[in-house]
């Protein structure tokens, strides 16, 4: 008999929660999430009667995505240590999601859930917003782990020219880079060991850092420490959003490049998963009140 129940594994301030339908997020940590902020601002401006419910799933992951699925709930985020974990839990997974190897959203079916990648889309749609373009650019990586490998197919997928991935073990960044080319026809990806950046040849890039270098206020440029190599950027995007300002974005703005941070990206993967869950399409009125919500609850 499965003893295994996911409402135990709730946490604490929304163990009261009441709803007609339940959407939720799988991660460990979780405490500190701000997913119910986007998903319950939709459910109250659209009048879904939808709760999201953040829960801490520290093992037994399989088991609690069963029972997620038995239990009715709708949809589930899933983020860190779970986006590659839960695929063998699921019953079919999006093409984009298989080829980036890591699943962010859940979507009930008649059989199971199935699982998509929306980090990629909400990345691709916030550089977008920004005025940079993708298309036909040469892309610098700053990093090749977990969350590198949602920007490496957004490059690819949107006609990045060249993406050179700098990564401290170069063995990942190689993996990666054998990943995104194995497509005969696209051989696009180039790793470099940190300490020979310097061969990267001289030009105009757009910069991703995709390390946890700088956040919660750590020192330190990412991986690199040469102004002269952060002069090649004509824009810049860290996928850290807290804080703010990181060390990264601060170096950029000191140079006069455009850099934004992850929150814009963290927007949009929700509204995406959202838009999937409920087949709507979320206005720009409500991103604007989400945005402004997630901005005072982060910065002030």
């Amino acid at each position: 008999m499965n003893d295994i129940n996911v409402w135990d594994k709730v946490i604490d301030e929304y163990k009261e929660v009441k709803a007609d339908r339940y959407m939720g997020i799988f991660g460990y940590p979780i405490k500190h999430t701000l997913s119910p902020i986007i998903h319950d601002t939709i459910s109250d401006e659209y009048l879904l009667g939808e709760r999201y419910i953040p829960f801490e799933v520290d093992s037994n992951l399989g088991e609690y995505v069963k029972s997620a699925y038995d239990s009715g709930i709708v949809g589930l985020n899933i983020t860190v240590p779970y986006k590659e974990k839960v695929i063998p839990y699921l019953y079919d997974i999006d093409e984009d999601a298989k080829k980036i190897g890591a699943v962010n959203t859940l979507v009930r079916t008649d059989k199971g859930y199935k699982g998509y990648n929306t980090d990629m889309e909400g990345l691709y749609r916030s550089i977008k917003e920004a005025g940079a373009e993708i298309k036909d650019s040469e892309v610098i990586m700053l990093g090749a782990g977990g969350a590198a490998r949602a920007v490496a197919y957004m490059c690819k997928k949107y006609g990045a020219k060249k993406i050179y991935i700098i990564n401290r073990s170069i063995d990942k960044a190689k993996r990666l880079a054998e990943d995104m080319n194995e497509d005969a026809s696209f051989k696009a990806f180039i790793p470099v060991p940190v300490n020979a950046y310097k061969d990267i040849p001289k030009g105009k890039y757009i910069i991703i850092q995709c390390t946890s270098i700088g956040l919660k206020n750590e020192a330190g440029l990412p991986l690199i420490n040469d102004m002269d190599f952060y002069r090649q950027a004509v824009f810049a995007v860290d996928l850290i959003y807290n804080p703010a300002k990181t060390p990264f974005v601060k170096c950029m703005e000191k140079l006069d490049i455009p850099a934004i941070n992850g929150l814009k990206m963290l927007l949009y993967q929700g509204i995406i998963a959202n838009e999937i869950w409920n087949d709507i399409r979320i206005d720009d009125a409500v991103l604007g009140k989400i945005y402004s919500k997630l901005i005072k609850k982060l910065y002030y």
